[in-house]
This record gives C-alpha cells, structure tokens and sequence, in this order.
C-alpha cells in the first residue's frame, strides 16, 4: 500500500482513501464532494484528520495513510499504514458498543464514549498495511 498523493479520493467501490503520513508540512483537502458529503482532510507525519460535513470522523496520532475507508450502518472499515504505532480515533454513534477487529484478530468489544469517539491502538511499525474493522 501507498500513501495517498493526493490526499484525498474517491474509490470506484464507494470508499475513500486520504492521508500522507510521510509529509513533512502539514497539508490538507477542504469541500471535497463525496456521496452528497462534504469531506475534509488535514495530514502529515504527525496527525491525520477526516472531517464529514463538519463533523469529526478520523483521526491518528502520528499521522497515518487510510485506504478503502468505508463508513456502513452498523460500523466502519479501513487500511491503514503508518512509520509508527498509532492512537486512531473514531466517529461512531454514541454510548454504543462495537466489536473491534484488526487483522481479523478480534481485540475486544469497546464502548464508545458521550461524543461517539472510540480510541485504538494498532501497532504500525514494520506492519505494512493494516486491516481495522470495527462492527456494532
């Protein structure tokens, strides 16, 4: 798997793609139309971040390169690569439990806190890329 030159796309199966965890400077993608959404990028090495219509929905620490990023009814499933280990982030419904898969190695059920938000780990480093699938 590749970075993401231009930073944010659109797939032929409906998913996107965005990030560029080997930038040095920060650069970002704003009013991307996707599917009747509006989509906001801002990454490089040290963060990567997806807005949808203003409201949060990725984020990474360091930054990280997600390809196939596919939001569904009852969760969301993506690719990721990174240099580093990374803390993701992401917008789901709130108070709401999600079974969390990475690499098809089911890490646990989690609970997503008052605003949605659900905090993983996954280990980057020397991986290559990385399947995170996480299911109500």
């Amino acid at each position: 798997m590749a970075v993401v030159e231009e930073l944010l796309r659109a797939e032929a199966d409906g998913a996107i793609s965005f990030g560029n965890h080997r930038l040095d400077a920060k650069a970002k993608v704003e009013n991307f139309e996707h599917k009747g959404d509006l989509l906001k990028v801002k990454t490089y090495k040290s963060i990567t971040k997806l807005e949808k219509n203003g409201m949060f929905s990725y984020e990474s620490v360091p930054g990280t390169s997600v390809n196939h990023f596919v939001e569904k009814e009852n969760g969301v499933e993506f690719q990721v690569e990174g240099d580093e280990d990374a803390q993701i982030t992401v917008g789901l419904e709130d108070e709401t439990e999600y079974d969390v898969f990475v690499n098809d190695t089911d890490i646990g059920r989690m609970k997503t806190n008052l605003g949605g938000k659900l905090n993983i780990s996954v280990e980057l480093s020397g991986a290559g890329e990385v399947t995170v699938k996480i299911v109500k």
